[in-house]
């Protein structure tokens, strides 16, 4: 395994990939995996998915309900990470058109073999065993927009927590919005203050005990939709690490 792991890390410097030197071995083993699509490989500059695994705190053994996989573009990473000790729940939205269908070429595709697609009513999730970590990443907005589903953000916060072991941590990635962002303009934007964020999910009993700030952009104008092409993929964006107490 040590020797997998270094071979790994060796492969991703040769092809120019670069690391913060207390990057776990596991979390560079995982992004280098050379299994990963190119189309994934590709995107790493935006995402930064070594920082984002590192600062989530996703270990080998852990068990992780992952929101929205969306294809897998994470999920991968974090099934290569948690290893054959741990496991990965994908809970994907059922009403959105071929989101499911993409997970499901994922997994046909080679796919991490710890990954369990669970296709789900939008805001729903079930809890098959506690979780170590529950992860949402650039969707969390989502869950504001009431033409997917209307999501009561309290109790669905409240589900969370209930889900996670005590200690467990609760993962939080999305777009900055500016100060005072209405619902309305959520569905247009499709960002959401951080301060929106830490006020709903603290409310439902977790300590904020984190913020990355690895990709936190300056230069995003925050009044435009995420999908316009002047800041699509380099929006500003916050990460929050919460823990159930």
């Amino acid at each position: 395994m040590k020797r997998s792991i270094f071979a790994a890390t060796l492969l991703a410097l040769a092809a120019g990939g670069a690391f913060a030197a207390d990057t776990p071995a596991y979390v560079t083993a995982a992004v280098a995996d050379a299994s990963r699509p190119k189309a994934d490989i590709d995107t790493d500059v935006l995402r930064d998915p070594a920082d984002t695994l590192a600062f989530a705190g996703v270990k080998p053994g852990m068990v992780v309900g992952e929101l929205f996989p969306g294809g897998g573009y994470f999920s991968r990473m974090i099934g290569d990470v948690v290893g054959p000790r741990g496991k990965v729940y994908g809970i994907e939205n059922t009403g959105w058109k071929g989101a499911v269908k993409a997970d499901q070429d994922m997994l046909a595709a080679g796919g991490p073999k710890n990954f369990t697609l669970d296709p789900e009513t939008f805001g729903d999730f079930k809890t098959p065993e506690k979780f170590d970590l529950f992860w949402i990443t650039q969707n969390y907005h989502d869950l504001h927009i009431a033409k997917y589903g209307v999501v009561d953000m309290a109790a669905f916060n409240k589900h969370v927590f209930e889900a996670l072991k005590p200690g467990g941590i609760y993962f939080i990635l999305d777009h900055q919005a500016n100060p005072g962002t209405t619902l309305d303009q959520i569905a247009v934007l499709h960002r959401i203050e951080k301060a929106q964020v830490i006020r709903e999910v603290t409310a439902a009993g977790f300590k904020l005990v984190g913020e990355g700030k690895f990709l936190n952009r300056a230069t995003d104008d925050h009044t435009k939709p995420i999908f316009d092409a002047a800041v699509q993929g380099h929006t500003d964006q916050y990460a929050l690490k919460f823990v159930r107490p």
